[in-house]
């Protein structure tokens, strides 16, 4: 039987959560930082699994009770409590084994970081920095909905208003896992401000989605980070311009995969206190190295699957934002809803439960469970 099938699943890892419950108590897994942060990931994902097992044996054991009881009571009342506990039971047993088949298929590990959100403002001149500000206002929106944080890290304004680039960090529960959807590039078909004959234009802005690293997740060497320090410009009483608060550093890294070097270069003006900033900057860096390396975690995802919707090119055209006719579409999924105002207000949580959906949908052939 299936039922039996999915149980020896779970069996199995019943014992491992015990011996990773243990691991963790040991004094000499506590000394080794990295691998007790990823002893406790797994744990935690462990405890998900084992308390899913949990309550199908219940289901299943309740469903073996009732059918016993029908087969052997005679009273009506008790007969009928049987029956409505069978029909409870066969009723809970399709939605739990889909939520404890998904919690059995090996999750992005990134996903439940932190997130770095980069938005450059492509084709299309001043009009693409204009709507890569809307963007970036409609991520705001969306965070404060969800109770998340944003610091922006740095900036560049665009001539007309909006952003050349702006980038920022978002902390919060599971960011990463759930915006990582909003990679790649989104395109908007609008009447510019600045045409005078009415005429629709198409311009882009690209989106990155990068997890952010961990201190344990990539090793740089700092003493060959070469540090520059600058003033700050924009809004900010007397200390702007007069202290040297802003942040760049230098770092040549290796990429391990081509063996070519490359200059990352960051700079991060977020806070008027530079130690802070210099903290923000190494997160960055960390997070751009990291992001290099998983990038092969993703090509070997996408390879896999027939639907492009958190891994492959970050290039391609994911979204179209239609102003004329108050249109979203996303074209991963041939999703279209006439929303626009509210969208560009934060509430893009429908469109990405699809795209949730539709990645779980290509998880579970994966796993062939």
């Amino acid at each position: 039987m299936a039922e039996n099938s999915l149980l020896g699943k779970l069996d199995g890892l019943v014992s491992r959560f015990e011996e990773v419950g243990t691991l963790i108590t040991d004094p000499a897994v506590i000394a080794d930082m990295k691998r007790f942060v990823k002893l406790n990931k797994e744990y935690r994902d462990l405890e998900k699994i084992v308390g899913a097992r949990s309550e199908y044996v219940t289901v299943l054991n309740g469903i073996e009770e009732a059918k016993a009881l029908l087969e052997s009571e005679q009273d009506p009342e008790m007969r009928e409590m049987a029956r409505e506990e069978l029909d409870t039971c066969n009723e809970r047993i399709p939605a739990l084994e889909e939520e404890i088949k998904l919690l059995l298929v090996p999750a992005d590990p990134q996903d439940d970081k932190n997130a770095i959100v980069e938005i450059r403002g492509g084709t299309g001149g001043d009009e693409a920095a204009l709507f890569a500000g809307d963007l970036y206002r409609m991520y705001v929106k969306y965070c404060e909905l969800k109770g998340w944080k944003i610091s922006v890290s740095s900036f560049s304004e665009g001539s007309s208003g909006g952003f050349k680039e702006i980038i920022f960090t978002v902390s919060g529960e599971k960011v990463y896992g759930t915006l990582k959807y909003e990679s790649g590039v989104h395109r908007v078909q609008r009447v510019p401000t600045t045409e005078t004959q009415g005429r629709v234009h198409t311009s882009a802005a690209t989106v990155a989605i990068l997890p952010e690293a961990d201190e344990f997740d990539v090793e740089i060497n700092e003493g060959e980070i070469k540090w520059d320090t600058f003033r700050s410009g924009g809004a900010g009483g007397q200390n702007v311009n007069k202290v040297e608060s802003g942040v760049r550093l230098r770092y040549v890294w290796k990429n391990p995969v081509t063996g070519v070097s490359e200059e990352i270069l960051i700079e991060c003006t977020e806070t008027r206190d530079q130690p802070k900033n210099k903290e923000r900057a190494l997160i960055r860096l960390r997070s751009f190295i990291y992001d290099k390396e998983h990038q092969k975690y993703l090509d070997d995802v996408a390879s896999k699957r027939k639907t492009m919707v958190s891994t492959g090119d970050r290039s391609a055209k994911i979204r179209t934002y239609n102003y004329p006719q108050g249109r979203i579409t996303d074209h991963r999924i041939n999703y279209t809803i006439y929303n626009l105002s509210a969208f560009m207000d934060g509430e893009i949580q429908d469109c990405l439960d699809h795209l949730i959906i539709a990645e779980n949908t290509e998880r579970l052939k994966e796993s062939e469970l």
